[in-house]
């Protein structure tokens, strides 16, 4: 009989998160519509979303109104939706909102 080595098996998975913590029902509410529309789309945007949803407060951090103005500029040209799964907060620097 053969004697095997001893793998060290503490470090070798990858923890992620498969639901989201909160108790908040709107939340629950998205991940389950967003779970469905990434396992019957097969889109990659679904799965991204989904597993920000599941994402701690401290990783989606707030992003403001300039930033979000800032960068649809870009793309303005094109019929482009933006979608942050965070907290778009309010920008007082910003005194008129171009249109997105």
């Amino acid at each position: 009989f053969k004697m095997g080595i001893d793998i060290d098996h503490r470090r070798g998975h990858k923890a992620k998160r498969t639901a989201p913590k909160s108790k908040d029902v709107y939340l629950l509410l998205l991940a389950k519509l967003y779970r469905f529309l990434a396992r019957r789309t097969r889109s990659h945007f679904n799965n991204v979303v989904l597993r920000r949803l599941f994402m701690a407060r401290i990783n989606r951090p707030p992003i403001s109104l300039s930033a979000v103005s800032k960068y649809m500029t870009k793309f303005a040209d094109e019929k482009r939706i933006a979608v942050v799964v965070g907290t778009v907060v309010d920008d007082k620097r910003l005194f008129k909102v171009p249109k997105l």
